[in-house]
């Protein structure tokens, strides 16, 4: 695992006038990086998604994130995979609107 993702997740917290918000936060993870294969591909597109990469990342480094950012770039996590008898999952990606931030 030789690539660095961020996984982002909102979380409530209360601002100093009382209400409530949502704060970001980061966290740095290693990955490997691979591109999806063509199946995931298809599949995914059938059903309205853009897939755009495969991370693969420990499992005790995945806490249920449905946004990352690697390279510069938010993604959605649209489906996981845990590898049977290994300690990976597979996070597929996609670039979606509402979760891309500047252009």
């Amino acid at each position: 695992m030789d690539d660095i993702l961020y996984l982002l997740a909102s979380e409530p917290a209360r601002n100093e006038y009382g209400v409530i918000t949502e704060t970001l936060t980061k966290r740095r993870v290693f990955c490997r990086v691979l591109s999806v294969s063509r199946a995931e591909f298809y599949e995914a597109g059938r059903n309205g998604l853009n897939p755009a990469y495969e991370f693969i990342v420990f499992a005790a480094d995945y806490c249920g994130e449905t946004v990352c950012e690697f390279d510069g770039q938010t993604y959605s996590i649209y489906r996981t995979y845990h590898v049977p008898g290994t300690d990976e999952v597979e996070l597929y990606c996609e670039r979606k609107g509402g979760t891309n931030g500047k252009s």
